[in-house]
Formats: structure tokens, sequence, C-alpha cells
């Protein structure tokens, strides 16, 4: 079925963890203290998001395996920094309680969520933007998800490094301009370049500059490794040798960075809701939690003319 407007798919840790850290717990609490920044910051973002980008169908992504296990065996130094003493992600002890409290007001509302078991939310955006029909839209402050825009279906990465009010929004060509690669290589280049956020190290002394020009000249890391291979192929001694000795790293870390486009999910409907689907309890858990003003903006942005 063709349609005219935009699935919106919600990388929802992204952005409940940055309504966290944007919001102060002093000014978004319940009537006995408990902080609500996040939820209220998250259903905020939702009615702006619907309010701007007009779409009719929407999803959020779940993290149900934020450091899956395979991706652990490729990389053991995957997410390591994000581990807990106990184990587990670790996670601010005042949003960890708000995160059921976002799943409860979106059911309320009507508005699918969905993770799988095993796979990060960036996996299960890649399997919905390949599954779902076009146009498709991912929001999401993840760098990764730049992999993901395909300008033949279309998918567009709503990048949020700057707030959901100031969204860049990436085609192919703005990928190319803000890292030198196509999104298509966006994964070969982030494994060149490593990422410290999620514990990959790079290849020493390759940075974002070297490791574009490497994916233009050679296609991807492919044929970077079989270049490294052919004595005509004019890398620079030292360059060669960086690039020799981190080979086993780059034998894995591409796996790793991959976003999954072959997630198992179960049938969903995306279709967005005009009104919520459970109106009494939707108001019944904005009474209980403090979140009238937020729940009544997504409420009125779904009621909103989209066409």
């Amino acid at each position: 079925m063709a349609h005219r407007q935009p699935i919106l798919l919600i990388d929802s840790p992204s952005l409940y963890f940055r309504a966290y850290f944007g919001i102060p717990e002093s000014a978004a609490k319940t009537s006995d203290g408990q902080p609500v920044n996040a939820v209220r910051g998250f259903l905020d973002m939702l009615a702006q998001l619907v309010r701007t980008r007009r779409p009719d169908r929407m999803i959020c992504a779940m993290d149900h395996d934020w450091r899956p296990a395979w991706r652990v065996e490729l990389l053991p130094s995957y997410k390591a920094h994000r581990v807990a003493p106990e184990g587990g992600e670790v996670v601010p002890d005042t949003l960890s309680p708000q995160v059921p409290m976002i799943l409860e007001v979106l059911d309320a509302l009507g508005i699918p969520v969905v993770g799988a078991t095993g796979y990060e939310a960036d996996d299960v955006l890649g399997t919905l933007s390949v599954t779902q029909p076009g146009p498709v839209e991912v929001v999401s402050g993840d760098r990764d998800l730049f992999q993901l825009v395909d300008d033949a279906r279309p998918v567009r990465l709503l990048y949020v490094g700057r707030g959901v009010a100031k969204l860049d929004d990436c085609d192919d060509a703005a990928v190319r301009a803000r890292y030198g690669v196509p999104a298509d290589r966006y994964a070969d280049f982030a494994a060149l370049r490593g990422d410290p956020s999620d514990g990959l190290p790079g290849v020493a002394g390759v940075g974002e500059k070297t490791a574009a020009r490497l994916i233009d000249r050679y296609g991807g890391l492919d044929g970077i490794l079989a270049a490294l291979d052919d004595p005509r192929s004019g890398f620079a001694p030292g360059l060669r040798a960086k690039l020799d000795a981190a080979r086993d790293y780059l034998a894995v870390a591409p796996k790793v960075v991959r976003v999954a486009t072959d997630v198992p999910l179960p049938e969903l409907d995306p279709t967005l809701p005009t009104s919520p689907a459970d109106p009494e309890r939707l108001l019944e858990l904005a009474r209980r939690w403090n979140l009238a003003g937020s729940c009544r903006r997504l409420v009125d942005a779904l009621a909103g003319d989209r066409s």
C-alpha cells in the first residue's frame, strides 16, 4: 500500500534519555515527589513530531537487550564501559522507574511499542525501515542509524543531536556532506573511525577524514582489506601498518556496527490513532503522574489534521 505521509519510527531510548537529561527533575514531579521529567519530555517530543512531520503511522522501538551477547562475543569491548557493577546497563536511578510509565501512557494512547529479545532498538528500527511501506522517517540521536538512510525507499534519519525542535532531516546527500561517505558505507566508516561511546576502539591513528578518504578510494572495508595485500595499492607505509595491525578488529567491527534488518517482529498496526485507545485510563495516568499538560498536547496533536 502506497502512503503519501511518512511512518515515524521512534528510537525510544534515545529520546527518553535525552528528555531525562534535558529537563530538571525539579521541574517535573508527581504529587508525591516522584520525578517524571523523562516521561513528560518524551511525550512532548512525540507531540512536536506529530505536529511537524504529520505522519499517518508511528511505532516506538525499545531495547529488549541493550548489549546483545552476539555483539559482545564478536567484540568484548562493546559497551563494556556502560555495564553496572551488579550487571545490566548503567541507568540513573530516577530514570529506570519512568520507562514503565512511558509504556503505560503509550498503551493507553494506542501507539504501538515493539522490541525483540537479543536485539537493540537500533535493530528493531532497521528491520522496520525495510519492512514498513515508505516514506520512512527514523527519529534518533544515535549516529549509527545514518546507515539506514536510503533515498530509493525513501528512508530518512531525523537526527535529534540538537533536539527535536532543531531536527537534522538527513537524506544520503546530508550524510555525505556530514561525513564524506554515502549512507550505505556508514557502518564501515564508523568501524574505522571508532566510537568511544559504544566501546569501538577504531583503527589507531585513523580519524574521520582518513576513514572517509579510504572509503572513497577503495569503496569500503572489503576493498581496503583487499588493497592491503596488494603492494601496488599506494598505501603510505605508516597507514598500511596501522590497518594491518587492526585486521582482527576490522574482521568483526562492521558486523557489530551494522544494524540488523532481519529481526523477527510481531505483526503490528502502525496506524496513528486520532484519539486515545483508552481515554479513561489515559486520564487516570495523567492525573496520577502529573502529566496532564503533556498528555493533552499529544492528544491534540493526534487529533490534528495530518492530510
